[in-house]
């Protein structure tokens, strides 16, 4: 299959629509990262995105909308919470878990009951979405590996595996959408993102952050969300979170400089590492660390990393969506100095 490289303009949004209309496959940009797009209700297009990620079949995927009006018909009831997020948050990086209505297909909710659906504020996602219809949509990635933030990560990976790819440019967020559950009695945080903790509460109060956003799955649990269950953006290098003041920090990765052995550091601390050093934001500024780390985790492979020490960063705000992202891709690997 030869992979359509299309523009922004109107005429190849459209073309873009056409194509999903037509069941085939299209990598998106979103404001968090790029998406690889698929009819929502058409079941064969959907497992047509398994296939061409590689990605495991109990793995949910996310419905993607233009309006609030296209919720209505794919979920069975929409609590007063949820409207109350909506009206907050969306358009924007917040994905909803609702029971599903009978129009989804098992290949988008792996099975369960339920379905996440968020509407993107990205104007291309949008524009696409407006002229063909609901889009389920995980990131355009082989699974497993980190998110793609730009239309050239996206090539590397599926190029000749899907129709086409829209350029977008690069994405604002970096990382993926907030997930959270409002099936149940208060809103549970599922996946963190750029929608904090922190702006749940200011509309809903209590909110409950469910252990598989810092802890591994247990075996044999259901994942309800992506991002959940199994090992993801994760470069072929192995990484290591480190927790730690900088000069700790520093003073184990230089202990244990080797070939190989890569610095996965915070901006302007590069001079205290004796190791080739790769930064990803500056230590206090968890959205510029969103925004980056996906892209170096790629770099780590293309430098030749064996190992990536990587400065631990703070969970608070955003920085929760980013610890959480390192955890995964390290596989939950933390060395604790102090």
């Amino acid at each position: 299959m030869q992979t359509l490289h299309l523009t922004d303009s109107r005429e190849d949004l459209q073309r873009a629509a056409a194509l999903l209309r037509d069941g085939e496959l299209v990598a998106i940009p979103t404001e968090t990262v790029y998406g690889l797009a698929a009819d929502a209700l058409n079941g064969a297009a959907v497992a047509a995105i398994f296939k061409a990620k590689g990605r495991p079949a109990d793995n949910p995927l996310i419905v993607h909308i233009a309006h609030r009006a296209q919720l209505d018909a794919l979920v069975a009831d929409i609590p007063p919470m949820a409207e109350a997020l909506a009206q907050a948050y969306w358009p924007g990086p917040l994905t909803m878990i609702f029971r599903k209505a009978a129009c989804i297909p098992n290949e988008v909710s792996a099975g369960l009951p339920t379905v996440a659906v968020r509407m993107p504020s990205h104007p291309i996602a949008r524009q696409i979405i407006e002229r063909s219809c609901p889009l389920a949509a995980p990131s355009a990635n082989r699974s497993g590996i980190p998110s793609p933030t730009d239309a050239k990560r996206v090539a590397e990976d599926m190029d000749g595996r899907i129709a086409a790819v829209v350029d977008g440019g690069t994405c604002e967020v970096g990382v993926e959408s907030t997930v959270v559950d409002v099936t149940g009695d208060r809103v549970r945080v599922l996946r963190p993102g750029a929608v904090t903790v922190e702006m749940l509460k200011q509309v809903v109060g209590e909110v409950e952050v469910d252990d598989a956003v810092l802890h591994q799955l247990k075996k044999h649990a259901v994942a309800a969300s992506p991002g959940m269950k199994y090992k993801h953006y994760a470069p072929n290098a192995r990484v290591v979170l480190v927790k730690g003041s900088p000069s700790a920090y520093a003073q184990y990765v230089n202990t244990h400089a080797a070939d190989g052995v890569v610095a996965l550091c915070f901006d302007g601390e590069e001079s205290t590492l004796s190791v080739k050093a790769l930064t990803y934001g500056t230590r206090n500024d968890h959205a510029a660390q969103a925004h980056r780390v996906f892209e170096a985790l790629r770099e780590l492979d293309e430098c030749g990393a064996k190992i990536a020490y990587t400065a631990c960063p703070s969970p608070d705000g955003i920085g929760l969506a980013v610890y959480n992202r390192l955890l995964r891709a390290a596989g939950f690997e933390v060395i604790e100095l102090d």
